[in-house]
């Protein structure tokens, strides 16, 4: 194995593991996400059904990509094609993040650090699927 693949294996295990630190939050209890969101500088968190909801299953799916990755890991070569697709996924959420954090007023650390950042993780991604399909 090249250094080069040792490399792209430990980046994709790094970025899913910190993916995966998200599945704790999808059990912490209200008024623990509520201290987070007046923490961040973000007032009350509204305590309606569905901000629990989308808090929780936001989580949820990004545990979800955090075992994707580590998944592909194992074979990056086997697996280009689902690195190259969750990168050009992440590059594609990343910009509506931006919009959707821009549209509904968040804070700027919030619209600067969150879509810009997942589409340069999706840019890297396909960057990794693109380089395993040259070096065959």
């Amino acid at each position: 194995m090249s250094m080069a693949e040792r490399l792209s294996r430990l980046y994709l295990r790094a970025l899913g593991t910190v993916s995966l630190s998200a599945l704790i939050f999808v059990a912490v209890p209200y008024a623990q996400m509520d201290a987070i969101h007046r923490w961040l500088g973000l007032g009350r968190l509204p305590d309606a059904p569905i901000v629990g909801y989308l808090a929780r299953s936001t989580s949820a799916f990004y545990a979800f990509l955090g075992g994707l990755l580590w998944v592909v890991s194992f074979d990056l070569r086997r697996h280009r094609q689902v690195l190259c697709y969750v990168g050009c996924a992440l590059i594609a959420l990343g910009a509506a993040l931006f919009a959707v954090d821009w549209l509904e007023g968040l804070p700027l650390f919030w619209r600067v650090g969150e879509g810009p950042i997942d589409a340069a993780f999706g840019a890297s991604l396909l960057w990794l699927g693109l380089r395993e399909h040259d070096d065959r």
